[in-house]
């Protein structure tokens, strides 16, 4: 097994001690690292960043050829880590000794440690693991004491405001894989990229700490939670809906299509996108329209029926309500010249 040893208090110190174990490439823009590895120990690329308000990430995509472990110290205070896991699994414990708990699929992990003590990740070989981690600093400079978010995360998770060992897993959430995809498609440089990827993070941030809310005040937490299999057929599916939004699709075809219930579809289907499955389908067509008004060359009447829409007037009636105009406004706004529906 492969023992790396990192220590959170700065990025770069991560990123040394990574590249230093892993081997591969260090990039560095405006306080955001990207290791890329490709060996016969493992392959893929780790990205780190550090934000205002002692907030900083570090996401892994990768797979280890070998049993991994690493060790993250905390040397100096005892961070809140907020963990994420979009594809794969992963172990925690709290020192090389400690109980092993499993982070799977679509689940967040939130913990934290008594000063000294070592939180252990374990890592599985030969299988691809995607996951966020989020670390939250828990040293608050005083004068900043009343508005700091530091420490007002510092008091969601202990009364005594006194780290101490902490351990939670959520039920399965799909909405923060999205919002981590989304953080993943930022493409711009520099200081607006730094600006983007802060925005995102602290959602992602809030959305977990949400859902250890919703998880302590449900008063039967699995009673409507959908199971891993189930997550991920919704998702697979919403892929589907997402690229091909001018199919036919009806609830039947969905639920034979995935193995899922109707009723299971529509529970999916609001818990991850706050939408009906139909609702969800529209929401897409209306998107693609969108897109091929402001690439294509096609008429707005070809638009309407080649996204699998039948009337026109309904079709003018839901993007209004979504891009407050009409269709023919929105693309005479793109180019005067080019009405011609």
């Amino acid at each position: 097994m492969k023992i790396v040893t990192i220590n959170t208090d700065k990025t770069q110190n991560i990123f040394e001690e990574l590249n230093k174990n892993f081997g591969g490439k260090v990039t560095y823009d405006l306080d955001e690292y990207t290791l890329e590895v490709d060996n016969n120990f493992a392959t893929g690329s780790i990205v780190g960043a550090s934000f205002n308000d002692n907030i900083s990430y570090v996401q892994f995509d990768m797979t280890f050829f070998d049993d991994a472990r690493m060790d993250i110290l905390n040397l100096k205070s005892s961070p809140i880590y907020f963990a994420y896991c979009s594809q794969g699994n992963l172990s925690h414990s709290f020192g090389s000794k400690g109980e092993e708990r499993k982070l799977k699929t679509f689940q967040t992990a939130i913990v934290t440690s008594k000063e000294k003590m070592d939180n252990v990740l374990f890592f599985d070989k030969n299988k691809k693991t995607k996951f966020t981690l989020i670390i939250v600093g828990t040293q608050v400079d005083p004068q900043k004491q009343l508005h700091s978010l530091n420490q007002k995360v510092k008091e969601t998770f202990f009364d005594d405001n006194l780290p101490q060992d902490f351990f939670y897993i959520g039920s399965y959430n799909l909405k923060i894989a999205e919002k981590i995809e989304q953080l993943n498609s930022v493409t711009q440089t520099g200081i607006v990229r730094n600006l983007l990827k802060e925005g995102v993070l602290r959602i992602i941030l809030a959305m977990e700490i949400q859902q250890h809310t919703d998880d302590l005040n449900a008063l039967e937490k699995d009673a409507n939670c959908l199971t891993l299999r189930e997550m991920e057929e919704i998702k697979e599916l919403s892929e589907f809906i997402k690229a091909n939004p001018e199919e036919p699709f009806t609830i039947k075809s969905l639920s034979k299509k995935s193995g899922l219930s109707p009723n299971k579809l529509q529970e999916g289907f609001k818990m991850i996108h706050n939408r009906t499955v139909n609702d969800y389908i529209t929401h897409m067509r209306v998107l693609k329209a969108e897109i091929l008004i402001r690439t294509s060359d096609l008429n707005i009447s070809e638009i309407v029926y080649c996204i699998g829409f039948t009337s026109r007037s309904y079709f003018s009636k839901i993007f209004k309500q979504k891009f407050n105009c009409s269709p023919k406004e929105y693309k005479f706004n793109l180019n005067p010249l080019a009405i011609t529906a």
